[in-house]
């Protein structure tokens, strides 16, 4: 059974009992990611992620590890560019014993001046390990590929120059901004029961949380480019992709399942083509990024230097294909059917359940079950898959992120031209 709270102070609690398992998760989203922070502040949001962690007015960062592991809880967190998320998966016996270890990180961390700066290198060494990752650091160059200037082309670690001037002071500044009711939801899934989740947890959340948030957003001027940023490494890591949808577009679901069928399973065009016809790749997948007012899809592979240019090739001409002819019936079956079977298959873990809960409450203000998902994606039809494909893949929209031993030149436009494709 799902359930929701809406506390004075504009933060919401919702739930989802599940009384057969053993589990509980719970997690605390927070709508604030880098896309928030200000010129100074690139990166902030990671690194008050990475504070809280380092001690609290009762617990030292040594006693909050040990006191996570004397229960047996899993505890973590992360940042993207419009949220942070701190979770927790526990026995359920010990659902509160956890929360209250957890809330007190996220209520009473000390910042102390000494961690802010030992923190700082830390995370300087992040930055400099993931420029050392071009298959990771690829996808950030590919999105300020389209929004450069703009938040969201913003690294979500920062720059060793943003992190190297935080200080107490801008730490709390954008606590006091960002951490509002408004942009907080607490979420619950297990072995749990909705009005004990509230009553333990109401008067705190409502009483350390000032009201505010729903902030307007301005979305990012789409200026699509290429990217090509020479890396002395064996691979080179490739993004191509165009402008795609919103969280709450309407098309999401149609999307989902184009997405499937050109590069989201083992029997997707791109990696029977790829990989299994052509061996030019190990790893060839495309996926679907979704922010609260634009999106991005995009095909990511590695492969030798000398391959660049056929790899690309024969993706564009994957996508022109589709654009020109649509998807078969068998395909889009398929499709619909691998996706249904991920979404009921993640129903057995509770942590999945509550960063479900999470992030559709964040994104859409309310639950979206498991089964309405799966009879959005079981209505997707054929006639939606083409119209979707013929209104995204137009060629003057495409961009391109390229890192690693490549020293040439690439124009999409003119590569599609003269492919007399899109």
């Amino acid at each position: 059974m799902l359930y929701k709270t809406t506390l004075r102070n504009g933060v919401r609690i919702v739930t989802e009992e599940i009384p057969y398992v053993k589990s509980a998760s719970f997690g605390i989203w927070v709508k604030t990611g880098s896309r928030n922070e200000k010129d100074d502040e690139h990166g902030i949001s990671h690194f008050i992620e990475h504070m809280q962690f380092k001690g609290t007015k009762l617990r030292s960062a040594f006693e909050i590890s040990e006191a996570f592991e004397k229960i047996g809880a899993q505890v973590n967190a992360y940042t993207t560019k419009e949220y942070t998320c701190f979770l927790l998966k526990v026995l359920g016996e010990y659902l509160f014993d956890a929360v209250d270890i957890l809330c007190d990180m996220f209520f009473n961390s000390i910042y102390s001046s000494g961690d802010i700066e030992n923190e700082k290198k830390v995370i300087i060494e992040e930055i400099k390990s993931y420029e050392d990752m071009p298959e990771e650091i690829v996808h950030e160059y590919f999105v300020k590929a389209f929004f450069d200037g703009h938040p969201l082309g913003k690294p979500i670690l920062g720059t060793i120059e943003s992190v190297s001037s935080f200080t107490k002071d801008k730490v709390f500044n954008f606590l006091e901004r960002e951490y509002v009711g408004g942009n907080i939801i607490i979420s619950v899934s297990g072995n749990v029961d909705h009005n004990e989740v509230v009553d333990r947890l109401g008067y705190l959340f409502e009483n350390n949380i000032p009201a505010g948030g729903n902030f307007t957003y301005i979305p990012p001027e789409t200026k699509p480019r290429e990217i090509i940023k020479y890396k002395n490494s064996e691979q080179v890591q490739i993004c191509i992709g165009t402008p795609a949808l919103p969280h709450t577009d309407e098309n999401i679901y149609t999307l989902t399942v184009l997405n499937n069928i050109l590069g989201g399973s083992l029997s997707s065009r791109l990696f029977q083509e790829i990989r299994e016809k052509h061996s030019l790749a190990y790893s060839i997948y495309s996926y679907n990024v979704s922010f609260f007012d634009c999106g991005l899809w995009g095909i990511h592979t590695g492969t030798s230097s000398n391959n660049v240019y056929q790899v690309l090739e024969i993706c564009l001409n994957i996508i022109s294909s589709i654009k020109e002819k649509g998807v078969r019936e068998d395909e889009l079956e398929r499709a619909k059917q691998q996706l249904r079977g991920e979404l009921l298959l993640s129903e057995e873990n509770t942590m999945n359940h509550m960063s479900r809960l999470g992030k559709s409450e964040l994104t859409h203000n309310r639950v979206i079950t498991i089964e309405e998902m799966v009879e959005k994606i079981m209505a997707v039809s054929l006639e939606q898959v083409s119209e979707l494909a013929k209104e995204l893949f137009v060629s003057e929209n495409f961009g391109l992120a390229l890192i690693g031993p490549f020293r040439g030149d690439i124009d999409l436009k003119d590569m599609m031209q003269k492919l007399a494709i899109c």
